[in-house]
């Protein structure tokens, strides 16, 4: 796997340091691939993730909106002892993190027929949106050129 080095940029840059986090992250985040999940624009300003859990229940799930972070995270209660001959159905608890842009909440979360669907929008405040600004001045007729003087 490749290494960055970005200590040149840190000298250079300012604000920066959330996404030089993300990149750190996403190079020692590890292959585990549990549980599966999709990740689905739905619009252009929604989003929907979708992961297969199934042999959980949703009071086995949880699901928690941090300021930047989305966290899921399931717990299979210890049930009666069972003498499984073939266990293909995972029920190890697992702990899946998503980074949100700024501006994306999460809406909603639906558990059914072992997946879980977990609504998200990004919602840009009014301040924040472009918008045009009206330029104050003097109108055409009131504007005077200076005379220059020939050489």
């Amino acid at each position: 796997m490749r290494t960055y080095d970005f200590s040149p940029l840190w000298r250079s840059t300012i604000g920066f340091d959330r996404l030089f986090d993300l990149v750190e992250t996403a190079q020692r985040a590890g292959e585990d691939n549990y549980p599966p999940y999709n990740i689905e624009r739905v619009s252009d300003d929604r989003y929907q993730i979708t992961l297969a859990i199934a042999g959980f229940s949703p009071d086995e799930i949880s699901v928690t909106a941090e300021q930047n972070a989305l966290t899921v995270e399931g717990h299979k209660a210890d049930k009666a002892e069972r003498e499984y001959l073939y266990r293909g159905i995972s029920a190890r608890p697992f702990k899946r993190q998503f980074n949100l842009a700024d501006y994306v909440q999460v809406k909603s979360a639906a558990f059914e027929n072992g997946l879980l669907k977990i609504e998200l929008v990004r919602e840009i405040p009014d301040a924040m949106k472009p918008r045009r600004i009206p330029i104050n001045g003097a109108s055409a007729g009131t504007v005077h050129q200076l005379e220059s003087k020939a050489a």
